[in-house]
């Protein structure tokens, strides 16, 4: 380990050209040195291992798990609050109601956090960059729309061409928020509220008051609705484990064998088999019949698939792409990045076409759902349920923290919530309220980890 001299302070904080370099031959400081260590420098040798992956510090799976635990008293709770949240409204609501944990409830349950799930990823790419856009709820209703629209006998466009066409409408209608932002300098906030206003008067006019315009196709309809035969379902999941699993080996194996940072393989085993049993338990309940009297309905919902693939594309998108780098690094720190050669106004544009994009996919799942498109989409209750969900799931709203999973998990605290308490009968006033309470200990949460680590810096 090499040690370069402290820099005097006659050199303007520049190291002095007698500066040398001090080497020894083992890790750490010299035993000399060590003795010398004060506390303040042990201090801060623990922050920097708490600041550090588990995966750098450790080559064992008990190494692993002792940073890890390291980090969570440290406060790096990373998604254990949103996992614990979900457990105790399931026990929650099991104990009021025996039918929350049926496997009938639970796919319908999976069904209604789509729209939830896909609406927080869509916040998530705002948020990162420390921004918000509250326009997203009725976005996406303009890509039902035109998705419905264009599905209709006057046009009778395939149901992929209108999809196609409503998600880049979608996109571009993000683009140009995420343009007036980044080019005329207008606060995200202020802008995306308009685009709530604007967007809604849009889906008005086009609709007409209390309108409604149907989906007239079957594959649309059934993006919702349908779902795989029980055969195929285990197919699917064990073909997607299977692929899951390959990959995480390779990459690993590769990152070992060429001496970079890689988790030990035991940890690459724990992950796979953890991914397997998952898929196990999804199987089995989706392939329990939830049919009443002689119909009988089993098999995984197509819809849990688009939100998988979606799930999937973004974070791989944010955590193994050049442009996730920058997003994290803008949203942490605008100016370091700035002068890091970022180009912050084509990135946080991007941001914003990519939450328009998946703003359109909600949408049009949201009106699979209904089969129609109509004036009584809320979509100022969509966008507070979307930030909420994306805050309960772990992304912080000060920007540089988050993933596409916590959006998921959080729309699924969203819905559970909902659900939970549609079974007990409670009014929507209650539902509100025990929402807001979640969402306000999630931010809360954040806060004071935020708090916490600054403190550590």
């Amino acid at each position: 380990m090499a040690r370069v001299d402290e820099p005097s302070p006659s050199t303007g904080g520049v190291p002095s050209p007698d500066a040398g370099v001090v080497a020894d031959d083992g890790p750490g400081f010299p035993p000399s040195e060590e003795e010398n260590l004060s506390p303040a420098a042990v201090a801060a040798a623990e922050r920097v291992a708490l600041a550090t992956s588990p995966e750098i510090m450790s080559d064992s799976l008990g190494a692993y798990a002792q940073s890890w635990f390291a980090r969570v008293r440290g406060g790096e709770s990373g998604i254990l609050p949103v996992v614990g949240g979900l457990l105790l409204i399931s026990i929650l609501f099991q104990s009021l109601n025996h039918h929350f944990l049926t496997a009938e409830n639970l796919v319908n349950l999976l069904i209604q956090a789509a729209v939830f799930m896909l609406l927080a990823m869509s916040e998530v790419f705002a948020l990162l960059l420390g921004e918000i856009d509250l326009s997203i709820g009725f976005v996406s209703g303009i890509g039902g729309i035109i998705t419905a629209e264009l599905v209709k006998q006057n046009y009778h466009w395939s149901w992929w061409a209108a999809m196609a066409a409503a998600l880049i409408a979608c996109a571009a209608i993000g683009f140009l928020q995420g343009t007036i932002i980044t080019r005329v300098g207008l606060p995200s906030f202020v802008v995306t509220l308009a685009g709530l206003l604007g967007w809604q008067g849009v889906m008005l006019l086009i609709l007409g008051k209390g309108g409604a315009l149907p989906i007239n196709d079957k594959v649309i309809n059934d993006l919702a609705s349908a779902q795989l035969t029980a055969t195929v379902s285990w197919i699917v999941v064990l073909a997607l484990v299977a692929l899951f699993g390959i990959m995480t080996w390779m990459r690993d194996s590769r990152r070992r064998g060429s001496g970079l940072v890689a988790p030990p393989a035991s940890l690459t085993v724990v992950k796979i088999l953890a991914v397997l049993a998952a898929g196990v338990v999804v199987v089995l309940i989706c392939n329990t019949n939830r049919g009443r009297g002689k119909v009988v309905i089993r098999g995984l919902p197509w819809v849990a698939l688009i939100v998988l693939a979606v799930l999937v594309l973004w974070t791989f998108l944010l955590g193994r792409t050049r442009f996730g780098r920058y997003i994290y690094a803008i949203g942490g720190n605008p100016e370091a990045a700035r002068r890091a050669g970022v180009s912050l106004a084509w990135i946080r544009t991007f941001g914003f076409t990519l939450a328009g994009f998946t703003a359109g996919i909600a949408g049009i799942i949201y009106a699979s759902q209904l089969r129609s498109v109509s004036t009584a989409l809320d979509g100022g209750q969509l966008v507070l349920y979307a930030v909420a969900a994306a805050v309960i799931g772990g992304t912080s709203l000060f920007g540089g923290r988050g993933k596409a999973a916590h959006a998921v998990l959080g729309g699924l605290v969203i819905a559970a919530i909902a659900n939970g308490m549609g079974l007990q009968g409670y009014s929507a006033a209650a539902q509100y309220t025990v929402t807001a309470l979640v969402l306000l200990a999630a931010v809360t949460i954040d806060a004071l980890a935020r708090r916490g680590r600054t403190t550590g810096r």
